[in-house]
């Protein structure tokens, strides 16, 4: 069920909010509005060390020698968080590993601080996600 309420707002804040609105393709002020509110619940449950669910993106060259050896240690040290890994050929010098994480935030924190400080990690990003609610 819906339930409206209102806000009062500075006219230059809306008109910045109306900019954002338009900037994310939003179809309106209630969806952009329940959006930044998911949102920011779901980074209080990062926060308190919840139940989230991740993706971590490396970038590396392939020909950095004994790379793949350590991502894959450090995957094993955190098996039971990896739901899934993918390794793709972005070049011929460049690999892609894709990992699906789950488990408490700090945990996967770690994880993914552990493996985007290695040497030879071109590139790394973390991005959890959460749907508010516990996961299993």
């Amino acid at each position: 069920m819906l339930k409206r309420f209102s806000i009062s707002l500075e006219e230059s804040l809306l008109a910045e909010f109306d900019r954002y609105i338009q900037g994310h393709h939003y179809d309106n002020r209630s969806e952009a509005i329940r959006d930044l509110i998911r949102k920011t619940l779901v980074r209080r449950e990062w926060e308190a060390d919840k139940a989230v669910m991740g993706v971590i993106t490396l970038v590396f060259d392939h020909h950095q020698p004994k790379l793949q050896e350590r991502v894959t240690e450090v995957q094993h040290d955190f098996h039971h968080h990896i739901v899934s890994s993918t390794h793709v050929h972005m070049d011929h010098d460049n690999c892609m590993e894709v990992i699906i994480v789950r488990g408490k935030a700090g945990e996967i924190q770690e994880l993914a601080s552990r493996l985007i400080a290695l040497r030879g990690i071109r590139d790394g990003n973390l991005a959890m996600s959460s749907t508010g609610q516990a996961i299993r």
